[in-house]
């Protein structure tokens, strides 16, 4: 393992536990605070795909993938205190939820990067973060929190997701955590976006020193 990829992978590991505790906390009514910190695990991907290579940028979502499970694991572990109730800091449906869509979803962003590399600048991190972000939160929501998959852990309670409102408080009747995902793709697409000026800015400044 290259000593210059170690940032990449500490950023990696941070932004996946970080979100992990997130998820949990809603912003509103619609939205989780992780759904503001998620979409930056996209943007190292793509910076290290783009300054270093896919097989780099591979190591580094496999090593942070790693490290991250493992505190979130560990986070499953660490009970908080809060309106009268104590409750894990990450549960184990969402640690599973969040390692098997973060994989998926990287690896998918990597692939696509690299297929779409040689064209202009702003082609390959726009269309892999889109595109991996959609997958990664229909992985995500469905596993974390469909009363379908109650059987992954059956001692967590999240009958509260389950409890059917209007879609986005205006559509058709659906579950609530269906609503929480539409809201957090929507904010991915939109930081998507967003996230092309660090990503200029950054690859600028890295590419001279990896000549």
């Amino acid at each position: 393992m290259q000593r210059i990829h170690i940032p990449g992978i500490l950023a990696m590991a941070t932004i996946v536990v970080a979100s992990n505790i997130l998820v949990q906390f809603l912003f509103g009514q619609w939205l989780t605070w992780g759904a503001f910190t998620y979409p930056l695990a996209f943007l190292v991907t793509d910076v290290m795909n783009r300054v270093y290579g896919a097989p780099a940028a591979r190591r580094v979502v496999f090593v942070g993938f790693i490290v991250g499970v493992i505190c979130s694991f560990v986070g499953t572990q660490i009970m908080l205190q809060g309106d009268g109730f104590t409750y894990p800091a990450v549960t184990l449906r969402i640690a599973m939820a969040s390692g098997l869509a973060f994989l998926t979803a990287q690896m998918l962003d990597i692939a696509i990067f690299d297929r779409l590399r040689d064209g202009k600048w702003w082609r390959a991190p726009l269309a892999s973060t889109l595109i991996g972000s959609s997958v990664d939160t229909a992985i995500f929501f469905t596993i974390a929190f469909s009363g379908a998959l109650t059987f992954l852990e059956p001692a967590n309670d999240v009958s509260w997701a389950g409890e059917m409102l209007p879609l986005l408080g205006a559509g058709p009747i659906a579950p609530l955590w269906v609503s929480l995902g539409i809201a957090d793709w929507m904010v991915k697409l939109s930081l998507a976006l967003l996230a092309l000026v660090p990503f200029r800015i950054i690859v600028g400044y890295l590419m001279p020193r990896t000549t």
